[in-house]
């Protein structure tokens, strides 16, 4: 019997042996892959460092400017890609949690961005002629995406889980961290833009603004004509239908396609506001933008035969009929035999809608299998988001906003952002009882999340950093 125990003993010792060895060989491989890691960033910076030096005897560690590569005979044809922030957002997102994924989350949401002088000499020189347009495309760095790892397949938020590929998403984690968004355009005083409608944090270093030109940029304004004359045609069309459309949407007479659950489709939603909208407005806009002096006839005749093609286009709505093969939807053969002068490449001041103006999105960007959730306040929470004050308005005791107006405009930004679900699919499905927390301007905002809603619960003041 004792010969048995003394066995038992041994085996047990050896067992534990193998247990600390096993613990210790793991251990040993995660030091390994942080050696690992750590080599590779430091190679990078090395690589970095080596680009930036002159490779015409400059010392090392010296940066040299793009104009300077340019001029010792070094170029983006030689494989030189070097960027300069032109500017830093100051926006009223201070961190990456509840930031709105997409601008249009929250409209209310804003920033500035004033040019830097490393840039520009006079920042204010390169902005003139920017305040003739009211939407800009901002291009800019993901720069808190930490190691910058990134996968071929993704998980994004409104899938709930299933992956897809990245490059069919919009996700922050991308082999080159470059970011797009279309923002609103306030104002410009001197060199600094004030923005709306901004899903950026505080921080994020801008590489480019453009101007955002629909007919350009929206294949929906875009035409299958020929030459620069139906070019220019179809481009004055373009603005004033699309000048309407946004008087329409000021007026309440349409609404977005996301806001109206009896619209699923946005070309119906179109035809439904050019059906419904466009021939009171353009008759509306096209007297009321007359000279005071100007007689009862100028209307003009090229505005009025613009008004009787949008019409025409109107009554003949019917007989485009739509349909998918393979997910891009395009012109019937019935329908082209149908309207043969819309679908001929003509110059005339036609308003004019082809095969080419329609473009396919994905289905889930539109129906998501994540629903939208409904927002509420706890009534301690509205009373302590009351006490918040507008931008200026100092009150003793009291906090106040740097970028929102009011405390009903910041409950509007609060319940976009949280309407949209911000939480990553992570935390949905094993942080369901965790306390959320988003800081919006100067508020920090905790909530939690039950089904199919949020409830915010505090609404604090920033706590001034030390």
């Amino acid at each position: 019997m004792s010969g048995c125990c003394s066995c038992a003993q041994h085996v047990k010792k050896l067992s534990e042996q193998i247990s600390v060895m096993r613990k210790e060989i793991k251990n040993l491989r995660q030091k390994l892959e942080g050696a690992l890691l750590s080599h590779k960033k430091h190679l990078s910076h090395l690589q970095a460092a080596f680009t930036a030096s002159d490779r015409k005897g400059a010392t090392p560690g010296a940066r040299t400017t793009p104009k300077e590569h340019v001029a010792g005979g070094i170029s983006l044809e030689q494989g030189l890609i070097e960027t300069v922030p032109i500017g830093f957002i100051s926006s009223c997102f201070s961190a990456k949690n509840g930031t709105p994924r997409q601008p249009v989350v929250c409209r209310s949401s804003r920033a500035t961005l004033r040019i830097r002088k490393a840039a520009f000499n006079n920042p204010e020189h390169a902005l003139l002629g920017l305040e003739h347009y009211s939407h800009i495309w901002i291009i800019f760095l993901f720069h808190k995406n930490g190691h910058l790892s990134y996968k071929a397949k993704v998980k994004p938020p409104r899938l709930n889980g299933q992956r897809v590929g990245l490059y069919s998403t919009r996700s922050p984690h991308r082999p080159n961290a470059l970011g797009l968004t279309l923002a609103k355009l306030d104002k410009i005083t001197g060199d600094t833009l004030h923005l709306s409608g901004i899903d950026m944090i505080s921080g994020t270093p801008v590489l480019d603004i453009k101007p955002y030109i629909p007919d350009y940029d929206c294949p929906q304004s875009r035409s299958g004509l020929g030459g620069e004359e139906c070019l220019s045609a179809c481009m004055s069309s373009g603005e004033m239908i699309h000048s309407v459309e946004e008087q329409a949407k000021e007026q309440g007479l349409c609404t977005h396609p996301d806001a109206r659950g009896d619209v699923e489709d946005e070309e119906e939603l179109q035809l439904n506001l050019h059906a419904e909208v466009i021939p009171s407005l353009l008759s509306t806009w096209v007297f009321d933008s007359r000279p005071s002096d100007a007689p009862d006839v100028a209307g003009g005749g090229q505005v009025a035969s613009l008004l009787r093609e949008v019409e025409n286009y109107i009554s003949q709505r019917d007989d485009f009929t739509l349909e998918t093969v393979e997910g891009n939807p395009g012109v019937t053969d019935s329908a082209d035999a149908k309207l043969p002068a819309l679908q001929r490449p003509t110059c005339s001041t036609k308003v004019c809608y082809g095969e080419e103006s329609y473009s396919t999105i994905a289905s889930w960007i539109r129906k998501p299998p994540v629903n939208c959730l409904a927002v509420r306040f706890t009534q301690h929470a509205e009373m302590e988001l009351r006490e918040f004050q507008p931008p200026g308005r100092a009150v003793l005791g009291k906090p106040s906003f740097r970028f929102l107006h009011s405390s009903e405009e910041a409950a509007a930004a609060i319940k976009a952002v949280l309407a949209a679900d911000p939480r990553s699919v992570y935390r949905r499905g094993r942080c369901q009882d965790k306390l959320f927390f988003f800081t919006l301007d100067t508020a920090d905002i905790t909530c939690w999340f039950g089904k199919n809603f949020a409830e915010v619960l505090r609404v604090q003041a920033v706590k001034p950093e030390l």
